[in-house]
């Protein structure tokens, strides 16, 4: 028997969360998200502002680094050390990506 589980994200209007919300949907602390952001994992919209806003995308990170700390027993720093290597890999494919196009239209 073939068991699926999936999770769901009420997304508000404005497409935008603030800490507590990132804290609330991944399970991570704010410790550990202050320290995606200091460490540049996580960039808020306006990193002036007093409450710190986070784009759509910030779901995926938040919510991968959970996984990475529950699968593999990670702290807050493995966690980083994995999600800024990740976010090295996704650079890479799509730089490599564009200098493809670009050999192809030569």
């Amino acid at each position: 028997m073939n068991v699926q589980i999936a999770e769901w994200t009420l997304i508000n209007a404005q497409n935008s969360f603030s800490i507590t919300n990132l804290c609330e949907i991944s399970g991570l602390s704010e410790r550990e998200i202050n320290l995606f952001i200091e460490n540049n994992i996580l960039t808020p919209i306006d990193s002036n502002a007093l409450v710190k806003i986070f784009p759509i995308h910030s779901i995926a990170i938040v919510s991968g680094a959970r996984r990475l700390r529950d699968d593999f027993e990670l702290d807050s720093h493995g966690m980083m050390l994995a999600l800024t290597l990740m976010q090295r890999i996704d650079d890479m494919q799509s730089e490599l990506k564009l200098l493809r196009a670009q050999f192809k239209q030569t």
